[in-house]
């Protein structure tokens, strides 16, 4: 059954995103929090972000920003929030007590034939959905921040997840627009932010020993290798960069394992480096929320225009 009304749980800036991303598919989006001062700020913040997106030519979707705005509802009460609903997303804070109790609430209330998906960034299916009656209904839809501007989409499954869940979650995400990626099973950090967090290690590792300067490291990043990481690859990279994977693994594998092997231990992501890096950084963009604020607006200003720049080459 594919769904013409989606349920978000939380309206946050994740669940917020989520619910734009939804209606600029032409879905019927119930946002539910427990307070309705949240949701009505949710629904100016929304509003706001669509027209200024509407204004800029960047709307998603083939519907106006008022189309879209008017198939976003808000609900302070759970079972009639979901009612309808094929496809149920989560998006409280990272809290595992807190997520099980929404996910026990919802277990209790739901069909046979509805998702329930949650937006967490690192807790495991295993420990979110063991136990529940519809756990073949369970899956993690692990979106990058912010969603509407990014549009990976992790898919990860319960040992329990039943196949077509992960195939209708996979169907619902592509419809929406998104880029889903599927792991075929469950791992700590997923797969992007383990990724991520490599990169992260050996930056915070190269500062700490004074190889290299924040800024600098960030450069090598944002002007180096994030240059073809934003169309192709690390993999892709590697069969690139010489005749084929094999290649690459007969030229330079001797010399990976070198570099490798000189990695440190794990930072601790404390102590003199962090007083080292917020320096660098606080100089370029100061902590104060106004600054801070300018600059993701920035940020996802240009993650749009990326996003424009990728549509058009693929087309071509």
């Amino acid at each position: 059954m594919e769904p013409s009304q989606v349920a978000i749980i939380g309206s946050g800036l994740i669940g917020r995103s989520w619910a734009m991303v939804f209606a600029a598919g032409g879905f019927k989006v119930k946002l539910y929090d427990i307070a309705q001062q949240q949701l009505t700020s949710a629904l100016e913040n929304i509003r706001t972000q669509m027209k200024e997106l509407e204004k800029s030519g960047v709307l998603k979707g083939s519907l106006s920003a008022e189309q879209q705005l008017a198939l976003i509802s808000v609900c302070t009460d759970l079972k009639a929030a979901v009612e309808g609903a094929a496809f149920i997303q989560e998006c409280t804070p990272e809290n595992l007590e807190l997520k099980k109790k929404i996910f026990n609430q919802l277990d209790l209330i739901v069909g046979d034939n509805v998702i329930l998906s949650s937006s967490t960034s690192c807790l495991l299916p295993s420990k979110l959905f063991t136990g529940l009656k519809h756990v073949k209904q369970c899956i993690v839809s692990h979106p990058v921040n912010p969603p509407y501007f990014v549009p990976l989409v992790e898919i990860v499954p319960h040992p329990e997840t039943d196949p077509s869940t992960t195939e209708r979650t996979y169907a619902l995400m592509k419809k929406i627009g998104q880029s889903p990626v599927k792991l075929n099973r469950e791992i700590e950090g997923f797969v992007l932010n383990r990724l991520q967090y490599a990169v992260i290690s050996e930056a915070w590792r190269l500062v700490g020993e004074g190889v290299m300067s924040p800024t600098d490291v960030d450069l090598v990043m944002s002007d180096g290798l994030g240059m073809r990481y934003a169309f192709i690859g690390p993999l892709e990279t590697m069969h690139l960069n010489a005749e084929g994977i094999s290649s690459y693994c007969e030229r330079y594998a001797e010399g990976m394992r070198l570099v490798l092997n000189t990695f440190g231990p794990v930072p601790e992501f404390s102590g003199e480096t962090v007083q080292k890096v917020n320096q660098a950084l606080s100089e370029k963009i100061p902590v104060v929320p106004k600054v801070l604020d300018a600059r993701r607006k920035w940020r996802d200003e240009c993650l749009t225009g990326l996003a424009k720049l990728k549509t058009q080459m693929k087309s071509d």
